[in-house]
């Protein structure tokens, strides 16, 4: 028996259409699977176990995982990604994001300089990663204790990755001190 919730994000087709990005983009898909025991002839039936669905405060911190890190590419680069989805679960957001090339980067692609968007693009989240952290902070109430980027070229997806602490992963002697008492809104 398992239970999910998938939350697709499709801001730039709707500023595409001239309709706000900010109203309700949501989707929230509610997922319930449940093998289903059927009643045996020979012994008592079994009733249908109950799923019990994700809290709907769970979609919101997708939600908000989701539009935040899109608004931010979308600030920095003039254009964000087309499509987003992201995961958290115990100490673990990842975000998956597709679409968003720069006509520059897209020009440097067809040239065959891909490496040198990559490279760009590892910079600048490095750059930018406190600003990332704090839309994570702000979603999960949680402190973001560590951060890894990836990108490819075909199909296009950026992957960001964060760790939040309290994570049995990390003692708490490595956990470097909180420099901020709460990431900038």
């Amino acid at each position: 028996m398992a239970a999910f919730s998938l939350v697709l994000r499709d801001g730039c087709a709707r500023e595409a259409k001239g309709d706000d990005p900010t109203s309700d983009l949501s989707h929230t898909l509610a997922l319930r699977l449940a093998h289903l025991r059927t009643a045996s002839t020979i012994g008592p039936a079994v009733s249908i176990p109950q799923v019990k669905s994700t809290p709907s405060a769970h979609g919101d911190v997708l939600t908000a995982i989701s539009d935040g890190m899109v608004a931010l590419l979308k600030e920095f680069y003039g254009r964000g990604p087309t499509r987003a989805k992201s995961y958290y679960e115990d100490d673990l957001v990842v975000c998956v994001l597709r679409g968003g090339f720069s006509r520059v980067e897209q020009t440097l692609l067809e040239g065959g300089r891909g490496l040198a968007v990559i490279h760009q693009r590892m910079e600048f989240q490095d750059l930018m990663r406190e600003r990332f952290e704090a839309v994570i902070e702000r979603a999960t109430g949680r402190r973001v204790i560590g951060f890894m980027s990836g990108n490819q070229q075909h199909p296009d997806i950026m992957c960001e990755v964060f760790i939040l602490a309290p994570t049995d992963l990390v003692d708490d002697h490595e956990i470097p001190p909180q420099l901020s008492v709460s990431p900038a809104d």
